[in-house]
């Protein structure tokens, strides 16, 4: 048992060793606000290429299953389906419009991981390079929001019937989300990084980082409904409380982000070193 114990605490104080004299908090809330920027562009240009791909009303038909699953208590439904319906009504001049505002998600994404990559500080044109590199993402997403959504009828019904029935919608949507996140997060990690760690580290701990994340998505939404006064803080204003809500859960979200990614670093220098060895 403390043989377990020190070995467990040896390798999470070595996946942590990138991010250690350095306030993860504070980069985490800094890519919150480039977040809070860039949602609802990317949502609206992944949506948009979607409708393109499977047709408008077979994304609304489709996306109809996860609005009627929502929990109501914060707004969720509503707001899922206005942005649904922004997205499939997108024009060309809008799209390339909301490329700028999305852009700005790679942007935050690489000046947190040039602070955690110390090797990288100091690098010129950060915030362009981040953009940049995220925008090739663009062109997978109808495939990957596609096969989440085609996989919603089968979830939700599975989520009403209750029971153990239930517990399998919940299983099939939380393996649903990982998959469509492992490659995301794959490519946010060795290309939007700046220090670029092998292709078999990062595809193992962006792998278990979508894990991690898709349960925390999977939490947000039980969260969401449950009977909580979220304007009780702030005067009785819901629409305040429900959108602190959502920044609260964006900054969790990128403090797992950018623990992944720092893990990611001490698993590839930890191969390289170890490959240097074994050629010694």
């Amino acid at each position: 048992m403390g043989t377990g114990w020190r070995r467990t605490r040896r390798i999470t104080s070595a996946a942590f060793r990138p991010v250690r004299g350095r306030d993860l908090s504070l980069h985490a809330a800094a890519i919150t606000f480039y977040g809070g920027v860039a949602i609802v562009p990317v949502a609206l240009l992944a949506i948009w290429l979607t409708s393109l791909v499977a047709g408008a009303e077979r994304v609304r038909r489709l996306t109809a299953y996860a609005v009627r699953a929502l929990p109501d208590d914060i707004g969720a439904p509503h707001a899922v389906a206005a942005l649904v319906d922004a997205g499939v009504g997108l024009t060309p001049v809008l799209a390339l419009a909301s490329l700028l505002p999305a852009s700005l998600y790679g942007e935050g994404l690489r000046r947190a991981f040039v602070s955690v990559a110390a090797s990288h500080t100091g690098e010129s044109w950060v915030g362009w390079r981040g953009r940049l590199l995220l925008l090739p993402l663009l062109a997978p997403a109808p495939a990957l929001l596609l096969s989440v959504l085609v996989a919603l009828p089968t979830t939700t019904g599975l989520v009403r019937q209750g029971g153990w029935a239930g517990v399998l919608g919940v299983v099939l949507s939380f393996l649903g989300v990982w998959l469509v996140l492992t490659p995301v997060l794959l490519w946010v990690f060795r290309v939007v990084g700046p220090a670029s760690p092998d292709w078999l580290s990062a595809l193992a701990v962006g792998s278990f980082t979508a894990a991690n994340l898709s349960g925390f998505l999977h939490g947000f939404v039980l969260f969401a409904s449950l009977p909580l006064d979220l304007g009780v803080p702030f005067g009785g204003f819901d629409e305040i409380g429900a959108g602190v809500a959502v920044l609260l859960w964006l900054y969790v979200f990128h403090v797992i982000v950018l623990s992944g990614y720092s893990a990611t670093l001490a698993l590839s220098a930890w191969r390289t070193r170890r490959a240097g060895t074994d050629r010694g």
